[in-house]
């Protein structure tokens, strides 16, 4: 156990590596473009070689065989099944990756059930609301494939997220001066189990998690909206949305089965809840013995206390082992109502345990 001022040193000493971890490389994706020539601008930063074979790996290492085939009537008639602008987007990313379709419309499902993550959103004593998040993945080659996005329409910015590169869909990101949201697997959800998500997205034309997030940050006016949105949409599977917006008390935990909320866990500053953790187990439940993020990330916040919250601390919690682990892939914290602060780093090893 780490004692509390063991842990104040630690969190100094993460402000510190914070100067050495790089950021991913930022593209603007231009709304105002045809679907299929949008993400073409991945070319002028990544090797699109390098993108084909790590997308192979991926696919290699976590889907079935029998799902290439299963594939074969939606690449054939993919509007049908895939809703726009989704669907011409899929088919540039197959051209920009230098594949073929089946592969791009796989490697973005089975990006729907692996998002292992830790998301915080918290009020300082002045009202300010600040978000949070590490993304954990098993797979190395995403660091490299990580990138901060910046959608713009008619000229100007509409929203920003992290992604990967070859991906539409986003867990992480913030409309301006609106609000923040991520996204964290719920635990309820395997991998095992992620053809059933295929089959209630491509049969019963349910919205992948990922999506909904971009959707949100697209279209909706405010917060309140933003949170109406992501609590009643049907989704292909269970998932934590966790959001934050320009106003003091504005942060919730969503918890969502696929066809609505399962609960609703809003900030309550006033009562002393100036915090909510979410890493992937409902919150009223205990975590596994196994997992102690929630744990540590609560002590973290604890020792750090709300008078002296930032973006700065928060990214030091987020900085701490096991919080930050092993397969973190990356880190960001945002503020809505500051959008200029919008940060991600790439965790180029993780984060070890140094005790």
């Amino acid at each position: 156990m780490v004692r509390t001022a063991e842990l104040l040193l630690l969190l100094g000493l993460s402000g510190v590596l914070r100067a050495q971890l790089p950021p991913p490389p930022t593209v603007v994706i231009n709304l105002d473009l045809d679907p299929e020539l949008r993400w073409l601008p991945l070319k002028t930063v990544f090797d699109v070689d390098y993108l084909s074979r790590a997308a192979a790996q991926i696919i290699e290492s976590i889907v079935p065989k029998w799902v290439h085939h299963a594939m074969t009537p939606v690449v054939a008639s993919l509007e049908k099944y895939v809703p726009l602008p989704y669907a011409g987007e899929i088919r540039g990313l197959a051209s920009v990756l230098g594949g073929n379709l089946s592969d791009a419309i796989i490697l973005n499902f089975a990006y729907e059930f692996s998002a292992f993550c830790t998301s915080i959103v918290a009020q300082d004593k002045n009202g300010n609301v600040y978000h949070g998040r590490n993304l954990d993945y098993p797979h190395p080659v995403l660091r490299n494939m990580t990138v901060n996005l910046v959608f713009q329409k008619n000229g100007k910015v509409a929203y920003v997220g992290t992604s990967f590169a070859g991906y539409v869909g986003l867990w992480t990101g913030m409309s301006p001066s609106k609000f923040t949201v991520s996204g964290d697997q719920r635990g309820t959800d395997h991998w095992w189990n992620w053809w059933r998500n295929v089959v209630s997205a491509v049969l019963f034309h349910s919205s992948p998690v990922s999506w909904l997030v971009r959707e949100t940050l697209e279209e909706a006016k405010d917060f309140q909206d933003a949170v109406m949105r992501l609590s009643k949409t049907p989704l292909i599977t269970g998932v934590y949305y966790i959001v934050g917006g320009v106003r003091a008390g504005e942060g919730v935990v969503i918890t969502r089965d696929r066809k609505g909320p399962a609960d609703i866990w809003p900030l309550e500053p006033l009562q002393g809840g100036w915090y909510r953790v979410e890493t992937n187990y409902d919150h009223w439940l205990p975590a596994p013995v196994t997992d102690h993020r929630r744990e540590a990330a609560n002590k973290a916040l604890n020792a750090t206390g709300q008078d002296h919250l930032s973006m700065d601390k928060l990214y030091q919690v987020l900085s701490l082992h096991p919080i930050c682990n092993e397969i973190t892939v990356y880190t960001t914290v945002m503020s809505a109502a500051s959008p200029g602060n919008y940060t991600t780093f790439i965790r180029p090893k993780g984060c070890l345990q140094t005790d």
